[in-house]
């Protein structure tokens, strides 16, 4: 197995249990300050992982463009974020994941306008699969 897909299943575990353990923790506060404890502990534990993980060169590689594309894509996990800890917090997770997971469409799309990349006749329709449960799930 390519270490890119363990990378993703193993990025898709700790997704599932994210949403679980925060919903946990958001008892008796708001999303708002759970978000903001949860990003703190992101920001820790990434900045260390940085620290020990990335060799000197890649520091210095970092160019305006990579903070531009960077940051942005940090406003968007932020706003993504933020709306998801307000829907977490009276939601339930089981129906915010998959609804959640409708983020996949907008990805695709964009791989396909911005990144150029091919999209195959799979990759339709698991996003339809997804869709249609994200539907499913909605109409209770």
């Amino acid at each position: 197995m390519k270490p890119w897909l363990v990378f993703a299943i193993l990025s898709a575990v700790f997704a599932g249990f994210t949403s679980v353990i925060a919903k946990l923790g958001l008892t008796g506060i708001s999303g708002e300050l759970g978000l903001a404890v949860r990003t703190m502990f992101v920001f820790v534990l990434v900045f260390v992982f940085a620290v020990f993980a990335v060799p000197g060169r890649d520091w210095s590689a970092l160019s305006a463009g990579n903070f531009w594309w960077l940051g942005l894509s940090g406003v968007t996990t932020s706003l993504s974020w933020i709306f998801y800890y307000k829907a977490l917090k009276d939601g339930e997770v089981s129906t915010l994941a998959l609804i959640d997971k409708g983020s996949i469409l907008v990805a695709i799309l964009l791989a396909a306008f911005v990144l150029k990349e091919q999209i195959t006749w799979r990759t339709l329709a698991g996003g339809g699969l997804i869709v249609s449960g994200i539907l499913l799930l909605a109409r209770k």
